[in-house]
């Protein structure tokens, strides 16, 4: 989940986000390498692994897939050494990007990323070019059978979540960094089950875009997006339901 920026919905809706099962096998094996060697191999006490094992099995990887990538990063077997990035850039018409991923090349990884960015009318920044702009936030989504707006009030907003959203066929529920946890826990206890879940980037304030910049924006997005090191891409554009359903 990148977000709940409107061009994800549009990935979704072509069935193209991480359409390729290799590809997404790739990124969760890094996101559980980093997180066994930044917290240590024990999810009970690593809630960033247990996350990571969770959308594992929920992706049907092979309990033995996971095992090895935490062994990776725990340093127990050998392997890739991936480390956590974070890129910032702007796209056309002064739009500001956010990219997260692992990587075990910095300078492959950066020298690909920046050839992106100028391949759709945008520039790679340095640090501070676009954090600035966003909040980092806990980032639940829920499909709208799971639960009613008066069970999101009464379990997710009473265990500390911030806001929650209608997005059409989901619910988003955000949340302060540090009560994500807290309030997945209040949901499951509810028996209310989470699709996704994440510590992730908000926008400040959103930019309307339409047409052809829309267009070349979620481009941008998306290419962004399927880098085998990327793993969220979040940016600080809106577009209208009208060119959400052209583009889709």
């Amino acid at each position: 989940m990148s977000g709940h920026s409107k061009w994800a919905t549009i990935k979704h809706k072509k069935g193209a986000l991480d359409a390729k099962r290799g590809k997404l096998f790739t990124k969760l094996i890094k996101e559980l390498t980093v997180a066994a060697r930044l917290g240590g191999g024990e999810p009970g006490n690593n809630a960033r692994l247990r996350k990571a094992i969770s959308d594992a099995k929920a992706q049907s990887m092979p309990g033995e897939t996971i095992k090895n990538a935490v062994k990776r990063g725990t340093g127990e077997i050998e392997g890739a050494a991936y480390e956590d990035v974070l890129y910032e850039g702007t796209g056309s018409g002064g739009i500001l990007f956010l990219v997260e991923g692992q990587t075990d090349n910095r300078n492959r990884t950066v020298a690909e990323i920046r050839k992106i960015f100028e391949k759709h009318n945008g520039e790679l920044g340095g640090a501070g070019t676009a954090a600035w702009a966003f909040d980092r936030k806990g980032l639940v989504q829920l499909d709208k059978a799971a639960a009613t707006e008066d069970q999101l009030m009464e379990v997710a907003v009473g265990a500390g979540a911030e806001d929650y959203a209608d997005m059409g066929d989901t619910w988003s529920v955000t949340t302060p960094p540090d009560a994500l946890n807290t309030v997945l826990d209040a949901l499951e206890k509810a028996k209310i089950t989470a699709k996704a879940s994440q510590l992730g980037f908000v926008p400040k304030t959103k930019k309307a875009v339409s047409g052809r910049d829309a267009e070349v924006l979620i481009d941008l997005a998306q290419t962004l997006d399927d880098h085998d090191d990327v793993a969220n891409v979040y940016a600080d554009f809106d577009v209208s339901d009208e060119d959400i359903a052209r583009l889709a």
